[in-house]
């Protein structure tokens, strides 16, 4: 059985949520240019394995390291988490829902020897490209090919 969506409290409110980007969002889109403009190669909405119509928004293939921008509404940001009064019980459960698939594909990720990092979309681009470099530097001391790689040459992460 379908879930019964509730009905739109407007046409403004019905517009808003139609035009909400699901990739290439404003944050994730500063993030993936600071990335790329440090020498990182990476994926875009990568599917995961085993995961039917999920994706990760930027990969590191080689390095097994998945990236999330989360926005603060729909994955229900601690800081920022709003519940609308308009369909209060049917937005409670789609975002209580969004929270457990998060969990299960930070859990299915990491049984297949993947590193998750989730990056809220409020976090300072420099402090999430930071965090990332900072992952993928322990991923890279943590692989068994790290010592035989000749340091005079580019490391490529993808």
């Amino acid at each position: 059985m379908v879930a019964q969506l509730p009905v739109p409290s407007s046409s403004g409110a019905s517009r808003r949520m139609s035009r909400q980007r699901r990739r290439d969002t404003a944050p994730e889109m500063s993030i993936r240019q600071m990335l790329h403009a440090q020498g990182y190669r990476y994926r875009v909405a990568w599917p995961i394995p085993g995961l039917r119509r999920r994706t990760i928004d930027i990969a590191f293939t080689r390095a097994r390291v998945a990236v999330f921008i989360d926005g603060c509404f729909w994955h229900s940001c601690p800081q920022h988490k709003t519940s609308p009064a308009a369909n209060s019980d049917w937005w409670s459960k789609k975002l209580e829902t969004n929270r457990l698939r998060d969990f299960e594909t930070n859990a299915h990720l990491e049984a297949l020897a993947w590193s998750v990092l989730r990056i809220w979309e409020h976090e300072s681009p420099a402090d999430a490209v930071a965090r990332v470099a900072d992952r993928l530097s322990e991923r890279r001391a943590a692989s068994p090919e790290s010592g035989s790689r000749d340091a005079s040459r580019p490391l490529v992460l993808d």
